[in-house]
C-alpha cells in the first residue's frame, strides 16, 4: 500500500482492502430433467449470514455466507453456496462503532459484488439469473444483538 493509500485508510471509518470468493459451490442435481419441469417459478429459500473476525490491528475479515436451495415441483433445481469474503480496515470514531462497521457497513458495501456473482452463476448454470433483493443488514444486526441478549439473560437466570 502506498503512503497516500495508507493515509486514506487511516482516516476513513471503513476501507475495503480486498474482496474474494472464499468458497463457491453450485449443483444442478436434477439436470437435465429439471429443465423440462421449469414451467412454474421455483421456490427459492435463501439463507444469509454475516461474520467478522479480527486479523491484526484494525484489519478484519468480513464474510457473507449465502445458501440457496431452489426447488421446482418439490425437487431440487439447484443448490448454491457462496462464502464471499472481504478484507477490511476500520477506524471507528468510537469503540462502540466497530461492530456496526463490520456487520452492517462492510456487508452493505460487499453485497452488490456477491449479488452479481450469484446472478452470473445461476445464469451460467442454465437457470434464470437469481437477482437477490437488497438485504437489510441493520435488521440482521439488531436480530443478532437481541439473540445475544436473550442468550445472556438465559445464562444468568437462576436454575431452580
Amino acid at each position: 500500500m502506498t503512503d497516500a493509500q495508507q493515509d486514506t485508510a487511516n482516516t476513513q471509518p471503513l476501507v475495503i482492502l480486498g474482496q474474494y470468493i472464499k468458497d463457491l459451490s453450485f449443483e444442478a442435481p436434477g439436470a437435465p430433467e429439471i429443465f423440462l419441469k421449469m414451467k412454474d417459478a421455483p421456490e427459492i429459500p435463501i439463507s444469509v449470514d454475516v461474520n467478522a473476525r479480527h486479523l491484526d490491528g484494525n484489519t478484519f475479515e468480513v464474510v457473507l455466507h449465502f445458501q440457496v436451495e431452489a426447488k421446482i415441483a418439490n425437487e431440487p433445481a439447484f443448490l448454491l453456496e457462496l462464502v464471499y469474503g472481504g478484507l477490511v480496515q476500520i477506524n471507528p470514531a468510537e469503540p462502540d462503532h466497530a461492530q456496526p462497521l463490520l456487520l452492517i457497513e462492510a456487508p452493505r458495501t460487499m453485497f452488490p459484488f456477491a449479488r452479481n456473482l450469484i446472478a452470473d452463476i445461476t445464469r451460467d448454470g442454465g437457470f434464470p439469473p437469481l437477482m437477490l433483493q437488497p438485504i437489510d443488514f441493520v435488521q440482521m444486526f439488531r436480530q443478532r444483538l437481541e439473540a445475544a441478549a436473550a442468550a445472556q439473560a438465559a445464562a444468568e437466570a437462576p436454575v431452580n
